[in-house]
């Protein structure tokens, strides 16, 4: 079938972030045309600097002495309490060996940390989340550093994890970098089981026992959860940006197919180094097109809200400017081809039973709803992420995708589940803030009602208990923001709130924290700036202002007199459990819009 011309809209948005960036971007290619210059090889270094390079280098000591082939650096976020990184653990000596079937080399270049925000949710861990992504970012670069690699594995697949490494990589851009991943657990009880029990517990009816019963059998084995939250939306735009071997995102840990994509992946980022004659560095890949890609497939698929803060951020650290306007006018022109839990019933495994990530692509691409003509890491440019990867006895390959195996999952983009991305922005005198409309009933986009002030989500949590929030109410959570405690997610709050919309009271929350990929169903005007912390709107709101949230006109207001108030004033900052030694990290953090990045900020991108 022949692919339509781009869409006018994605053309549009795509040169306006283009003439936005344009000094930025120029500035990023000329740095890493330039480090591409200094660092030519590591032959280099001097002796000694290079034999502490190679001391542990065991059977690949003389291989990486003499320069025979490329070496390879893996940035690794293995741990084994994160499901999702514990099949990392014998990454690394597999990824030696298929190395050397290319004549190359590969060596664990460094760690970074990664956290669980499944763990985190709700306790005084997760006021470090949002910050662990510029330390991963931070550690990849102090990985890097060494000067020793012609290409980079990055070994990441969750929350803030993946953003951070390719964050931190692309100050390495003139290197090629390829992004492996380890693949989802399998399907436990049903999402709407889960959920049912998890609103029994919020009303007292399930106990604690019965509780973790239920999530025992959503979360039980080695892999990422399967709800499509931030970690696989993270998987779907690594496919989305060409970062991936194709189609890798959703294969099982342990599938024979898992082990040869990984396999190819080491073949290709030997092959597409400076040394080589299909030369495809990191800085090339990540540009303009490549950023609206990964929108476009965060729209068409209903993922996570946190990449609303993410895509930014990972856009200015390759040069390139994305704002919030530019993520609602996609949304307005890319619609909705795919509903996985916590927008449908099936979670990824079904995803990617009924077509996947390459059905989805394959579909943008016939309609001209994403760019073909990036460069990705892979032969035969953006249209190969189209295909689905197979096994022909032990050799991998591909075939063309079929029509959706589920079409209550998967549609085409010419029938979509909706005609738009479902990723509104809303602003009004209370801010800017997000809104995904693709997880909410669509009579309920709007909700006018007297608010119920907040500053922590455990004090919503006793008032709902207490009875307090029976009635129609805005929930308003503010000095949640980067500036104020880091800006958790707010997960604790959904299962309270649903309840209080399931008994029939019109509902919403408004809050300058973040909200889960898999926070469900309660409208949500969420990552409010200004954040309430130095003064925004939200910090001159008092109980019982009537406050109106409208994904369908974009609007965040109030007609209080907010001018005429003194904003309330921040909690100081709570400490234990290290967050003390995140107060740089807040103290600097700019808006959410941008990225709320304190790194990036005082970098000056």
């Amino acid at each position: 079938m022949t692919n339509k011309p781009l869409n006018d809209t994605i053309h549009r948005v795509t040169q306006r972030v283009i003439d936005n960036s344009r000094d930025s971007r120029t500035d990023y290619l000329e740095l890493m045309d330039r480090e591409g210059d200094r660092q030519v090889n590591r032959g280099s270094l001097s002796c000694s600097n290079l034999a502490h390079a190679f001391a542990g280098a065991e059977e690949d000591q003389a291989a990486i002495m003499a320069a025979r082939g490329p070496n390879l650096g893996i940035v690794t976020a293995y741990n084994d309490m994160l499901s999702a990184h514990q099949p990392y653990h014998r990454y690394p000596e597999r990824m030696k060996i298929w190395a050397r079937e290319v004549g190359a080399t590969v060596q664990v270049a460094g760690g970074t940390p990664a956290m669980c925000d499944g763990v985190t949710q709700g306790e005084a861990g997760m006021e470090l989340s949002l910050f662990s992504r510029d330390t991963i970012a931070l550690s990849t670069v102090v990985a890097l550093s060494h000067a020793m690699y012609d290409g980079v594995a990055l070994l990441g697949i969750c929350d803030k994890i993946v953003p951070g490494l390719l964050m931190g990589a692309l100050r390495f851009g003139h290197l090629p970098a390829i992004f492996v991943p380890s693949g989802p657990m399998g399907t436990g009880i049903s999402n709407k089981e889960k959920q049912r029990v998890r609103q029994l517990y919020a009303e007292g009816k399930a106990t604690r026992e019965e509780l973790l019963a239920s999530e025992m059998g959503s979360y039980h084995s080695a892999g990422t959860c399967t709800f499509y939250g931030t970690a696989n939306s993270n998987q779907m735009m690594m496919e989305m940006m060409g970062l991936h071997v194709p189609g890798a995102a959703f294969v099982q840990p342990g599938a024979k197919l898992r082990q040869e994509l990984s396999r190819a992946a080491t073949h290709r980022l030997a092959a597409i180094g400076k040394s080589g004659d299909d030369f495809r560095p990191l800085a090339r890949v990540v540009d303009e097109k490549a950023i609206v890609n990964a929108a476009i497939g965060l729209l068409a698929t209903g993922g996570s809200t946190n990449h609303a803060i993410h895509i930014p951020a990972m856009a200015r650290s390759a040069g390139i400017r994305f704002d919030w306007a530019d993520l609602a006018e996609l949304s307005s022109v890319v619609p909705l081809v795919a509903r996985v839990y916590p927008n449908g019933s099936g979670d990824v495994n079904h995803f990617h039973e009924a077509g996947g990530i390459g059905y989805v692509i394959g579909t943008l691409l016939e309609e001209g709803l994403a760019h073909s003509d990036i460069m990705t890491i892979w032969d035969g440019g953006f249209e190969s992420y189209s295909r689905e990867p197979g096994m022909d006895d032990d050799a991998l390959t591909w075939r063309d995708p079929g029509p959706s195996g589920d079409s209550e999952m998967l549609r085409p983009a010419s029938a979509p589940f909706e005609p738009d991305g479902g990723m509104r922005l809303v602003e009004g005198n209370l801010g800017r803030a997000c809104f995904k409309s693709s997880a909410v009933e669509r009579e309920r986009w709007t909700v006018e009602a007297p608010c119920r002030v907040f500053e922590t989500q455990h004090a919503v949590n006793e008032a709902f208990k207490l009875g307090e929030l029976d009635r129609d109410v805005v929930v308003v959570v503010r000095f949640q923001g980067p500036r104020a405690n880091g800006m958790p997610e707010l997960h604790k709050l959904t299962p309270a709130l649903g309840v209080l919309q399931d008994r029939g009271y019109r509902v919403a929350l408004v809050t300058d924290g973040r909200m889960s990929g898999a926070s469900g169903k309660v409208p949500a005007a969420i990552h409010c700036t200004p954040e309430a912390r130095g003064g925004g709107p939200l910090s001159r709101l008092s109980d019982g202002d009537v406050v109106r949230v409208c994904a369908a006109t974009g609007t965040l207001s109030t007609e209080a007199d907010l001018d005429s108030r003194d904003p309330a004033p921040a909690p100081p900052p709570e400490t234990g459990m290290g967050r003390e030694f995140f107060a740089m990290f807040r103290a600097n953090a700019d808006g959410a819009e941008q990225g709320a990045s304190s790194m990036l900020a005082l970098a000056g991108l």
